[in-house]
């Protein structure tokens, strides 16, 4: 029982706490937007979190792991998931707009629910690095359980509320300190989440291709 408690506050810490292209765009959304736009694209982020934990326990289960260590799997996966940070970067370079400008306030209204949910998903689901992490997570957590498929999926899935929980703490954080920032500060912010995501992409796609 505390080795499960260890590995899962282990968990909790690698995912909310890993500073990769997720973490940064959740903070810059909490920022911008505010809670409620933050919160959903966190949800998103937990999902696709969700979601790879059941794929792998089941590849676990069928003993179909090795498809995620083929050598061609991982660079194609890491030239499509660099390609989608790049892209994700891209749009946060776009002109800032001026907060007190009225005339084109729809700048700073945030993106439709849905929208922000598909993006959380995305950004997280095409990140290779998750893949890994969570390969990592339930192979560890997997000898605990007996390779239980059902004992997994409630552990992970009381681990993933705890993510949540401390994902919706980090946007009402940042949405705290919205009210101290200027425009430039916005925009700085804006400029350093892009690139962060760009840096991302770049590595993800020269490590797994260009440095072979």
């Amino acid at each position: 029982m505390f080795s499960l408690i260890y590995q899962g506050l282990i968990i909790v810490l690698l995912l909310t706490f890993s500073f990769g292209p997720a973490f940064f765009s959740l903070i810059n959304m909490g920022i911008k937007h505010g809670y409620k736009p933050g919160s959903l694209l966190a949800i998103g982020i937990v999902s696709s979190d969700f979601f790879l934990c059941v794929l792998i326990c089941l590849m676990v289960h069928f003993g179909a792991i090795s498809f995620l260590q083929d050598e061609k799997a991982k660079t194609f996966s890491a030239i499509i998931g660099g390609i989608i940070l790049i892209v994700f970067g891209a749009f946060y370079f776009k002109k800032h707009v001026s907060k007190t400008d009225k005339s084109i306030d729809i700048e700073y209204q945030a993106p439709h629910p849905s929208v922000l949910l598909l993006k959380g998903f995305v950004l997280n689901l095409f990140n290779p690095t998750v893949w890994f992490l969570w390969l990592g997570n339930v192979t560890a957590v997997s000898k605990s359980l007996d390779y239980s498929f059902v004992k997994m999926i409630i552990f992970f899935s009381i681990v993933l509320g705890a993510v949540l929980m401390v994902e919706l703490a980090k946007v009402s954080l940042a949405e705290r300190i919205k009210g101290y920032l200027t425009d430039q500060l916005m925009t700085l912010i804006n400029y350093i989440t892009g690139s962060i995501l760009v840096i991302f992409g770049v590595v993800l796609i020269y490590n797994h291709y260009f440095s072979k």
